[in-house]
């Protein structure tokens, strides 16, 4: 992530899913002095605890409330989908236009590494990957991360 934030120079970071500040460290820790980063946290304690952490560091913001409020900060440069906008589970995942820019790259990880086509996950097709490596508006590919995880990177192409 640090690596992908520094890619940004002045642009726009986006997060889901800020938790306890770790990731949204990471991306802070990468991003350019000129970067802005905003995080959303649907849960209220945690989202006080990152505000607090972030609190000095000025090109953060975290913001409490479900992941879909984090749309209207963007269209962001790189987005980090890890709570929210995914498509995992029974949520629908986001569609990239209005929340990417013009060759923004969007990050999802926490997926197993895919070892044979199309992927699958628990016994069934994965749709939520195959939402982002089929989109026509994206660039994508994954990438194994660790020999149990994946990550899927994709640039839209708008």
């Amino acid at each position: 992530m640090k690596v992908l934030a520094a890619g940004v120079g002045s642009g726009l970071i986006g997060e889901t899913g800020t938790g306890c500040g770790v990731g949204l460290a990471w991306l802070a820790s990468g991003a350019c002095p000129e970067a802005r980063l905003v995080s959303i946290e649907r849960d209220a304690e945690l989202a006080a605890l990152a505000q607090e952490l972030f609190a000095e560091v000025s090109a953060v913001t975290v913001v409490h409330g479900d992941w879909s409020q984090l749309q209207r900060y963007g269209p962001f440069h790189l987005l980090a989908l890890d709570g929210g906008g995914q498509g995992k589970g029974s949520e629908p995942p986001l569609e990239p236009a209005g929340w990417l820019n013009q060759g923004g790259v969007v990050v999802l990880d926490d997926f197993t590494p895919m070892t044979d086509w199309p992927p699958t996950y628990d016994g069934h097709v994965d749709q939520a990957r195959l939402h982002w490596l089929r989109h026509p508006n994206l660039l994508a590919t994954e990438i194994r991360t660790e020999p149990g995880a994946a990550t899927v990177l994709a640039s839209f192409t708008g």
